[in-house]
């Protein structure tokens, strides 16, 4: 009798830990006047969310202090990495203040050139940094979910991905496998910038790099359901800029 007693609440229990999850995860997905600093109690004990939240920052302070890390990248200033002190932190959540969406260039590494720590930035990177469904998606649950005030879209110098798409575009070129597949994505940005008799090459490829980045932007500033919302109600930044290989400097286009 005993046993049976102890199985039915232990089912009780678990049934009011599931409900009390499900309550938890969607008051915070729809923003359900839950504090930041609050609680969550589990069978382990307590588990605290983060004590400081990175993203408790308008737009423009994000965009400031995305900034001023790429400045202390470029002049050699950038704070050591330590990752032991923040591991428990990490443990308990996470509150990024800037998502970016980047090309999987290995030369190019966001938490590197704006000088952040583990846990300050949401990355989604593919090569071309262009947009797909699951990055749109990826982008409304930084921002809906985690709070991101800031979107950088980052293009780079010298991306053999838009070389890619002005060969296809301009040659007729195919690639093996699936690379064809980023070379027709990024064809919008190769077709708005025409080629011209006296158009240097070198510069037209650079500002391909540039409209890739713009195209981007406008494209997830006007995106439905969630990211126009929080774009029109001054909630979310999304900007764009292109990384320079030699310098390390982040210029700002968009």
């Amino acid at each position: 009798m005993c046993e049976a007693e102890n199985h039915t609440n232990s089912v009780k229990e678990d049934s009011q830990q599931r409900r009390s999850f499900l309550k938890l995860a969607t008051a915070s997905m729809f923003g359900f006047g839950l504090s930041p600093l609050g609680s969550v109690h589990a069978t382990s004990g307590v588990i605290e969310s983060p004590p400081l939240p990175d993203n408790v920052l308008s737009p423009e302070a994000a965009l400031e202090r995305l900034m001023k890390g790429n400045e202390r990248y470029v002049s050699g200033q950038s704070i050591p990495l330590n990752f032991s002190d923040e591991r428990l932190d990490l443990m308990r959540g996470q509150n990024p203040y800037a998502c970016v969406l980047s090309c999987s260039d290995s030369r190019v590494s966001p938490e590197f050139c704006f000088d952040e720590q583990r846990g300050h930035l949401f990355v989604a990177r593919v090569a071309g940094n262009y947009l797909t469904t699951d990055f749109i998606a990826t982008l409304e649950y930084a921002t809906a979910v985690l709070h991101a005030p800031l979107i950088m879209v980052l293009g780079h110098e010298k991306c053999g991905a838009i070389q890619a798409a002005i060969d296809a575009t301009d040659n007729n070129e195919q690639f093996p496998g699936h690379i064809q597949s980023i070379a027709t994505a990024l064809t919008p940005a190769v077709r708005a910038v025409p080629r011209k008799p006296d158009y240097v090459a070198a510069n037209r490829y650079d500002d391909i790099v540039r409209m890739n980045v713009i195209l981007t932007v406008r494209e997830l500033r006007k995106q439905p359901p969630i990211l126009s919302r929080l774009v029109d109600s001054m909630k979310l930044k999304v900007v764009g800029g292109v990384y320079q290989l030699e310098t390390g400097t982040v210029r700002l286009v968009a």
